[in-house]
């Protein structure tokens, strides 16, 4: 695949932009994997595949639109390669980066095709590609809200289902990508509340106190960002110092160095929070809070309006999609809010803001009976909380870091050996 190279002046904002949404490739050890061969996915791809694909229309009128679909989107895929952005990461090559931007449109411009059909259009276009769906009915979730206090070994080991594991490895993803404790347990907790807010519209939001408040928030949420701010101080004490694999030369090393390629190319320490930051900047992660809310919430009322169950590869491969899309969304956004130089968000982060807006919209014009047996004053007091609990929440870092580094500093100006041993390994850790 080609690596584009950006044209950017480092000297000015668009340069910055630029790396933050085009970034290149600054060390190409294997230049083949590097150089354009637009005439090789010409030749290879527009003539071999189209022509084989062509070639095998019949008369079954669904196989023909089927292998169309395919075809469109395959192509689509390969232009994406050829001419979308890089975005902000280039392991393990620019190019699976853009494919998953490629991938983010294809489902942008489906939403805003399925937001012009009617209900029973899309239960048909639903039933087409799966007909299984049809034999489903969302009255047959699993309840979790029954029986609250019958509380025995066996019962709340029924609790510990795929979905808890689930929670345990997302929520590890999720302290991944935003790297920062403060804003995983906000969004954590807020999460626990909004499922409170919004259970007389989704019953799968009924729950049991003690599966709430200890089995999700303590256990699977609090055991997953732990994990994932465990791997996150692995990944800063590492040295990335990358040797070109040409220079290797055992074969055992070329393998190792191989694999290492899925791994990143650098870990950039994420601060989120210092003691300057000014109210926009509160705004902003009040704002990210607010998403995060709203791209979760609409898993749920898209399964529930739509009928599709947990388990199903239309809400495994979107969570998946969404997994996928938020990871160099997160980073462009961390930039824009962080980075004075970046005057505007990258397109990832975009595409992935229009994604969210286009499917809240759905789920309220699909959903409208649903909707309307919704408690405007819960609704209203959900956001006064997620504000006023994240601001809360903000505030107490900042003062927190704060502290930290002044005792880092009156520490780090004696430094005696009549300081502590706790606070020597905090300037050691800190340098």
């Amino acid at each position: 695949m080609a690596e584009s190279k950006p044209n950017c002046d480092r000297n000015n904002s668009h340069d910055h932009f630029c790396n933050v949404n085009e970034r290149p490739v600054e060390d190409i050890s294997l230049e083949f994997f590097y150089k354009p061969h637009t005439i090789t996915l010409l030749s290879g791809a527009f003539i071999a595949v189209l022509v084989s694909i062509s070639l095998r229309n019949d008369d079954n009128f669904e196989d023909n639109i089927w292998r169309g679909i395919l075809c469109v989107c395959f192509f689509f895929l390969i232009i994406s390669t050829l001419a979308f952005p890089n975005g902000p990461f280039i392991r393990p090559h620019p190019a699976i980066w853009r494919i998953v931007f490629g991938v983010s449109v294809i489902y942008l411009l489906s939403l805003l095709f399925v937001l012009f059909q009617r209900y029973s259009t899309i239960k048909n276009i639903m039933y087409w590609f799966y007909p299984d769906l049809s034999q489903f009915k969302i009255d047959q979730e699993k309840e979790y809200g029954v029986n609250c206090s019958d509380i025995t070994v066996e019962r709340v080991w029924g609790h510990v289902d795929v979905f808890a594991f689930g929670h345990l490895f997302g929520w590890a993803m999720k302290a991944l990508l935003v790297r920062q404790y403060c804003i995983c347990w906000t969004i954590s907790i807020m999460w626990e509340i909004t499922e409170v807010v919004f259970s007389h519209l989704l019953p799968n939001f009924e729950e049991c106190w003690w599966d709430a408040m200890i089995l999700d928030v303590l256990v699977c949420n609090g055991l997953g960002i732990y994990l994932g701010m465990a791997a996150c101080r692995y990944f800063e004490n590492e040295t990335y110092e990358w040797e070109s694999i040409k220079s290797i030369p055992s074969a055992t090393g070329k393998i190792r160095r191989a694999i290492l390629q899925f791994t990143p190319a650098s870990w950039t320490h994420v601060r989120w929070l210092d003691p300057n930051c000014t109210y926009m900047r509160f705004f902003a992660l009040g704002q990210l809070v607010l998403f995060w809310l709203v791209t979760e919430l609409n898993t749920f009322f898209i399964k529930h309006i739509f009928e599709i169950p947990p388990g199903h590869p239309l809400t495994v491969g979107r969570i998946v999609l969404i997994g996928l899309i938020v990871a160099p969304t997160l980073r462009q956004y961390y930039s824009y809010v962080t980075d004075p130089r970046c005057e505007r968000v990258g397109t990832q982060c975009w595409v992935f803001g229009a994604i969210t807006v286009t499917e809240a919209i759905i789920c309220i014009k699909f959903g409208l009976e649903l909707f309307a047996r919704a408690k405007i004053m819960n609704i209203l007091t959900w956001l006064f909380t997620m504000f006023v609990m994240t601001f809360a929440c903000l505030a107490f870092c900042i003062y927190y870091e704060t502290n930290l580094r002044s005792e880092i500093v009156a520490v780090t100006s004696k430094d005696s050996p009549s300081a502590s041993p706790v606070k020597k390994a905090i300037v050691k850790s800190n340098r």
